[in-house]
């Protein structure tokens, strides 16, 4: 009860995989998250710091690791800034011959990292199995609350 295709190296919004479980069709959907901040706005941590009292604290390294961190850092700025990378909903849905039988959003997660710096966008699959039990069981209610 999984999907076992990846989502694609390059994502886009709208990109889907699906699956079937039993009699249920399954699709996992990629939608653009619309929260306007920046990732160094929503990740109090991610600028790197020598200071243990920071959120970014990388321990007690020498400047010269810190230096590694911070054009790590920058460069993922950098990317976010060139539109190379977004944040992204992963949405599940299921169908049951062809009529959807869970909206389109109230099976999702959001503020996913998607094409970012380094990653493939296996993480994304990942969540998207996880919201599928949840998805499936409020599918099999609502054909129980239809056959009532």
């Amino acid at each position: 009860m999984t999907f076992k295709s990846e989502f694609a190296k390059f994502v886009c919004e709208g990109d889907r995989i699906t699956c079937t479980v039993g009699q249920f069709d399954c699709t996992a959907t990629l939608y653009r998250d619309d929260c306007g901040d920046v990732p160094d706005e929503r990740d109090c941590g991610f600028w790197p710091s020598l200071d243990p009292n920071s959120a970014g604290y990388i321990g007690p390294k020498a400047k010269r690791t810190l230096a590694r961190h911070m054009a790590k850092a920058q460069a993922i700025m950098d990317a976010w800034e060139r539109d190379e990378w977004h944040y992204f909903g992963v949405a599940v849905t299921v169908e049951k011959n062809g009529v959807q039988l869970t909206h389109q959003c109230d099976h999702a997660v959001w503020g996913i990292e998607g094409n970012y710096p380094g990653a493939d966008n296996s993480y994304l699959r990942v969540v998207a199995n996880e919201l599928l039990p949840e998805a499936l069981d409020a599918a099999k209610a609502k054909l129980e609350q239809l056959a009532a």
